[in-house]
């Protein structure tokens, strides 16, 4: 079956658009999931629900990161043999990366539901929203099965370089979302708990749909009980490129929750503030995380096909993309923050004390578009070790010393809590920066051998 989707070929700067363009609208939609669920609960309940819902997605969040980084390793692998054109190994690793996250996602609910209790405790969830954030992550959790599945399904077709299926699989999930949190909250009176559930089951009828129509399509893969199997040497060759990356996704995100652990004991109005930031966090970053995610894929599928120079261009013009676009949300934040935080709620209150930390956490936008694309042109380049360590180090090392720090001495100042990301992801693309480089310099030099060694034979 001829591949149309192909990275290895055309204009590079074209080619990261076209394939990075619909993955940034997938994103950009899929995080409209919590931003709707946190906009119906503050339009509709108290505060009280608000940090509810803002602490059950942190919760939530860091599954999706630990499934979304699993599944970015499938991605590299996907990409890498059908860059190699080895259809039998690309069909065999889409076998594999199924079977093995329909597998994960049964032990995550199992562990998610068992300790849920001390999870939402040393998150220091606020008593008044205790119960409520208890009812989001119990139902949400329910759902981690369709979070793994389909977030498996958009790895392989991304991999494969297919970016526009999954954004129109994530639209109808976010569609039906947006119709179940209105529905649920606003007419049944449901509050917390149906915003949840209108996650899970949008979740669950997007999966479905994607399965049954890429069986009806001339996909590479038929989805059938007989090919979902587990190949041993793929299995453990997606262990090792996917578990760094998981372990990254999740360092990243357990500082994040350290965060919301320290704001949530500045009582409800501060927690609330930071819990409408991190949804500000989440679309201002989307550029640089889709671009991130569309180089590993470039930069696989042309590695594997012996055209690291248009995986070396495509990592310039990622950058460039990714700081430009993540500038507005910047500029946005400096000049008008109690516009941003009006969206979600008109608490004066809530909009007061979340505008300093807006005024410096913002910072991070710009700085984390370095961070993002160097480290996924590493994972592409399968070096996730290196990205793994990079990141546990800016997270247990840096910011959340940091930030414990910042509470100490300085426990009201929401400013210089929120300056310390920025700093953090600052000093990582220095380094970054260095690595890559000197990676480049290592990929060159190997070409050039291999040319010699042609032409002494």
């Amino acid at each position: 079956m001829k591949n149309d989707n192909l990275l290895t070929e055309g204009n590079v700067f074209r080619v990261l658009l076209k394939f990075s363009v619909p993955f940034l609208i997938a994103n950009i939609i899929q995080a409209l999931y919590g931003a709707v669920d946190l906009m119906v609960i503050g339009w509709y309940c108290a505060p009280e629900s608000v940090a509810a819902v803002s602490t059950g997605t942190q919760v939530t969040q860091i599954i999706t990161s630990m499934v979304s980084g699993l599944t970015l390793g499938s991605t590299i692998m996907v990409g890498k043999y059908t860059g190699m054109k080895d259809e039998d190994r690309t069909r065999r690793t889409i076998g594999t990366t199924l079977s093995v996250f329909a597998v994960i996602a049964i032990l995550l609910t199992i562990v998610m539901l068992t300790f849920k209790g001390p999870i939402l405790a040393a998150l220091k969830t606020p008593a008044a929203s205790l119960k409520e954030a208890n009812d989001y992550v119990t139902i949400c959790f329910y759902g981690i099965f369709f979070i793994c599945g389909y977030n498996a399904i958009s790895a392989v077709l991304r991999g494969y370089g297919d970016s526009r299926r999954p954004m129109y699989f994530v639209a109808l999930s976010c569609v039906l979302n947006i119709i179940g949190d209105i529905m649920f909250v606003k007419y049944l009176g449901l509050g917390v708990a149906g915003t949840a559930l209108a996650t899970v089951l949008s979740q669950s009828i997007s999966m479905i749909c994607s399965i049954i129509y890429l069986n009806r399509s001339r996909f590479i893969f038929t989805f059938s009980f007989k090919n979902l199997r587990i190949d041993r040497s793929l299995a453990k060759e997606l262990a090792m490129v996917g578990i760094p990356i998981s372990s990254q996704e999740c360092m990243v995100r357990l500082s994040f929750l350290y965060l919301t652990s320290v704001t949530n004991r500045l009582g409800v109005n501060a927690a609330a503030a930071v819990g409408i930031a991190s949804k500000y966090d989440v679309f201002a970053m989307l550029p640089a995380t889709s671009i991130a995610s569309a180089l590993a894929a470039i930069t696989a599928q042309n590695y594997g096909a012996g055209k690291p120079e248009r995986a070396r261009q495509s990592l310039a013009a990622g950058i460039g993309f990714s700081v430009l676009a993540s500038s507005l949300f910047f500029l946005w934040a400096q000049l008008s923050p109690q516009t941003m935080i009006g969206l979600f709620n008109t608490n004066p209150d809530i909009i007061s004390a979340g505008i300093p930390f807006f005024h410096s956490c913002s910072f991070d936008y710009l700085a984390v578009s370095f961070v993002f694309c160097l480290n996924g042109f590493m994972n592409g380049r399968s070096k996730t070790v290196f990205t793994m360590i990079s990141c546990c180090f800016g997270a247990l090392a840096l910011r959340i010393p940091l930030i414990w720090l910042a509470y100490t001495y300085c426990p009201d100042n929401l400013f210089v809590i929120g300056s310390i990301a920025p700093a953090v992801s600052g000093f990582m693309a220095v380094y970054t920066m260095g690595f890559v480089l000197r990676q480049i310099r290592t990929d060159r030099a190997a070409v050039t051998g291999l040319r010699l060694g042609d032409n002494a034979v």
